[in-house]
């Protein structure tokens, strides 16, 4: 036994309190549930965003990137492939807009500017081009 401080203690099983402690955790273990991998790929399809979904499921971003990223990468591409097919039945019914939407994207078309006609009364030797720049806020006056 010491004296320290006045009082009287026993270094031994002083020590021996802390070994047989376990160590606490400090946050409980996170259990996913079939029915929260469900939530979590509907959402995601939603687009809801991330830092949203973990906090409808209690945990957090990380967290849910840990355990769903199976969830949250399958809920984008089933809601994408759903709208995909939604407006491919549009556009086989007839939809023009969006018949054109599906050709830009998809097929990779674009539209083409018609050229202007050349001013009629100007020689072709005079014609210069002219580079039009963006506007930029600039003071017309300045440039």
């Amino acid at each position: 036994m010491h004296q320290a401080s006045g009082r009287f203690f026993d270094a031994r099983a002083d020590s021996q309190d802390h070994v047989n402690q376990e160590p606490h955790m400090a946050r409980k273990p996170f259990i996913v549930t079939d029915a929260m991998r469900e939530r979590v790929r509907s959402l995601a399809g939603l687009g809801v965003p991330q830092v949203d979904i973990a906090r409808i499921i209690r945990g957090d971003p990380k967290t849910l990137r840990k355990h769903f990223r199976d969830e949250l990468d399958r809920g984008v591409a089933e809601a994408n492939a759903v709208i995909a097919g939604s407006l491919f039945t549009t556009a086989k019914g007839g939809n023009v807009p969006a018949q054109k939407f599906w050709l830009k994207v998809r097929a990779h078309w674009h539209e083409r500017k018609v050229p202007q006609e050349p001013i009629s009364d100007a020689s072709p030797q005079s014609t210069s081009p002219v580079l039009v720049l963006p506007d930029n806020n600039r003071d017309p006056q300045l440039t």
